[in-house]
């Protein structure tokens, strides 16, 4: 090879590897990070990405400046003060060896819409959905799609996905019940929103919860050993656990948010306190990752298929509905009820408007300090045997107890003369019989005159309890309870 070969190939070769690393080299915002988007307001919000290892990297919003220095491993990370609620865009700028702008950020309020289909459930799919999708003009909601269904058997740092201002063109396509539960929190605290959606139909609970979370648990020991078993190598698919949760949850974080709504459980229907522990172990993980005081507010799943004239009931998703209501002994947590809009033949019931409503009131009540709000319908507190009857007492009561008609859209409303369905007691032999239930101030009093001596209680414990028509007047309605742990 002649001297001038071999000069114009060293040439190359440095041009190229000169290449190489100023590509290396190049600043990157880790993937929740775009334009349009939206940042907590009132916490630190942590801004992260890669640069070449030791690079210098500053990060400017407004009048804040912060530096960091990538690590070994080319990761960099500053934490934002506290910024304040702000509707006109601002750039964010991140500067290293390159210089990357942000444009129109807001501040505001940012949750994490996740679950199964349900939540998944686009708004173009739900009741009048072309008057929803044209109305669907609201510049100060932000939309973050994590698209795909991925799994990963090891945490992941990026996924795809970029910000999209809410308009038809890109509500249509979104999470319907995070789209009215957004709406609702805009319209009602008058700051911007941030809505992320990482949503997979038809999976269980279990991928999407953290190793950390089963950690949690010592009830999901077992599962908590699996996942520590995980490699680069590990073949896992939509139901293993943490496998959705490593791929289309972990890349978020730690992404600073107020909190998140959770719709899921069709496909764990079948359990019951081992929901309970498994939610725990959710809500744990996600704390730990994005928050330590992360709101979590969940659905109740639906009424659903045919109904059940058994006074026991007992059966499909009867005793998943009560495990999660027990979750609510965990902080900062809630659980919209929806047992009187489901479709007896549609596992997807298209009013998604009154699920996003009453995860809203949660939010605005307990997260956002609405004390004049009720939270939710009535809630299982206390019971008491007097002679041949039981009274049971309420929490959250609001203005009084009614029985309440509920129709498509429309509020619900009060019944006069109406009488409570779904109330059946048992005595010690544990044999349930159809009762009679009538309103005594905030209590509801039951008896049969089948059980002279009534022991227990049981409220819409069934798969589909058609006809449970316990409300406050608030028009939001009573969770299905049991007294009994038979």
């Amino acid at each position: 090879m002649s001297c001038r070969v071999r000069l114009a190939c060293f040439a190359a070769a440095c041009f190229l590897s000169s290449l190489v690393t100023s590509v290396h080299a190049d600043v990157k915002l880790a993937s929740i990070f775009g334009d349009s988007m939206v940042l907590q307001r009132d916490l630190p919000v942590p801004v992260w990405g890669w640069a070449e290892s030791g690079e210098d990297v500053s990060v400017t919003l407004g009048d804040q400046t912060k530096k960091a220095k990538a690590d070994q491993a080319g990761r960099w990370q500053v934490k934002l003060d506290a910024l304040k609620a702000n509707a006109k865009g601002q750039t964010l700028s991140v500067a290293g060896r390159n210089t990357i702008e942000l444009k129109d950020v807001l501040v505001g309020e940012v949750w994490i819409c996740s679950g199964q289909s349900n939540m998944e459930w686009r708004l173009s799919n739900s009741l009048n959905p072309k008057e929803e999708v044209a109305a669907a003009d609201h510049p100060l909601v932000r939309l973050f799609d994590v698209p795909g269904h991925t799994t990963s058997p090891v945490a992941k740092d990026e996924c795809p996905g970029n910000w999209q201002v809410c308009q038809p063109s890109s509500a249509g396509g979104f999470s319907a019940v995070g789209y009215f539960f957004g709406r609702r929190l805009q319209q009602e605290l008058n700051v911007p929103i941030g809505l992320i959606g990482s949503n997979w139909g038809g999976t269980r609970i279990e991928p999407w919860t953290s190793p950390a979370g089963f950690h949690s648990v010592p009830e999901l020991k077992a599962i908590a050993d699996q996942v520590n078993a995980y490699n680069e190598k590990t073949k896992v698919g939509g139901s293993s656990p943490s496998a959705i949760f490593n791929a289309m949850v972990h890349p978020l974080a730690p992404f600073a948010m107020r909190g998140a709504i959770w719709y899921q459980g069709e496909s764990n229907g079948s359990e019951g306190e081992s929901y309970y522990h498994k939610t725990q172990a959710l809500v744990n993980g996600w704390r730990k990752l994005f928050n330590p005081d992360l709101a979590f507010y969940w659905v109740q799943l639906a009424n659903f298929q045919k109904p059940n004239d058994s006074a026991e009931g007992g059966d499909g998703w009867a005793k998943l509905r009560e495990a999660q209501r027990k979750a609510l002994n965990m902080k900062h947590t809630g659980m919209a009820v929806i047992i009187d809009i489901g479709e007896a033949a549609d596992i997807h019931p298209r009013n998604k408007q009154d699920v996003g409503w009453r995860l809203a009131q949660w939010a605005l009540h307990q997260t956002y300090g609405k004390q004049d709000l009720v939270p939710c319908g009535p809630l299982y507190k206390s019971h008491k045997v007097d002679g041949n009857s039981i009274r049971v007492s309420f929490d959250h009561v609001g203005s009084g107890l009614i029985v309440g008609e509920k129709a498509g859209l429309e509020p619900t409303k009060a019944v006069t003369d109406g009488k409570l369905n779904r109330f059946a007691v048992a005595g010690a032999d544990k044999k349930w019989h159809w009762a009679e239930a009538t309103i005594d101030g905030g209590d509801v009093i039951v008896k049969s005159g089948e059980v002279t001596e009534p022991v227990a209680v049981r409220y819409a414990y069934s798969m589909n309890p058609t006809g449970a028509n316990l409300y406050n007047q608030e028009g939001i309605p009573a969770s299905p309870f049991r007294t009994d742990d038979w």
